[in-house]
C-alpha cells in the first residue's frame, strides 16, 4: 500500500474530512488507493 501511495503521491491526511464530527473518507478517494474502481447504482 505504501508503494501505491508514493508512486501517486497520495497523502491520506488529505483525503480525510470532517464532517458532523465523523472522519471520512469519500469513496471515489478510497478506490484510487486500492487501484479499483466504484460501483454506480442504476
Amino acid at each position: 500500500m505504501n508503494e501505491v501511495i508514493e508512486k501517486e503521491k497520495i497523502k491520506i491526511e488529505n483525503l480525510v474530512y470532517n464532517i458532523r464530527g465523523q472522519q471520512v473518507m469519500l469513496d471515489s478517494d478510497l478506490a484510487k488507493l486500492y487501484g479499483t474502481e466504484t460501483k454506480k447504482n442504476k
